[in-house]
């Protein structure tokens, strides 16, 4: 992700270090972390947040996909739908019917991945660096 977007791992990647980010997503109640595997080994992972809208939403809840990646030799085999179907499941059985994903611009695969289930873009965020 740093080499399409630079800024990424500043506001956007995991808090390092990574190992302690996860351990606090894994408490926390509001995430959901999803493995994905291929004869036992760990290839892929899918996190998402049950996160409140804003108080008109009449306590509407929605679940962001905040962070997906699959290794790139394991994206051809369904991992990465195996998780999305967990995510769409775990999300509907908590009552959530609005759901988003964060992807970077210019991550083509990853937007080819969410509109193939049925997401469609909502919001873009502009970035300006002005540092030398």
């Amino acid at each position: 992700m740093s080499a399409l977007r630079p800024v990424w791992p500043f506001v956007d990647g995991l808090a390092e270090p990574v190992e302690a980010t996860f351990a606090e997503m894994l408490a926390a109640p509001e995430w959901t972390v999803y493995v994905g595997t291929l004869d036992d080994t760990v290839v892929g992972f899918l996190a998402w947040r049950d996160e409140a809208m804003l108080p008109q939403a009449g306590g509407d809840r929605i679940a962001a996909v905040r962070y997906i990646f699959t290794e790139p030799e394991a994206r051809t085999v369904g991992v990465g739908e195996a998780m999305m179907a967990k995510f769409l499941e775990d999300a509907a059985s908590r009552g959530i019917r609005r759901l988003d994903a964060h992807v970077s611009p210019g991550h083509r695969e990853a937007k080819n991945f969410f509109e193939s289930n049925g997401f469609k873009a909502r919001a873009i965020v502009m970035h300006r660096d002005t540092t030398p």
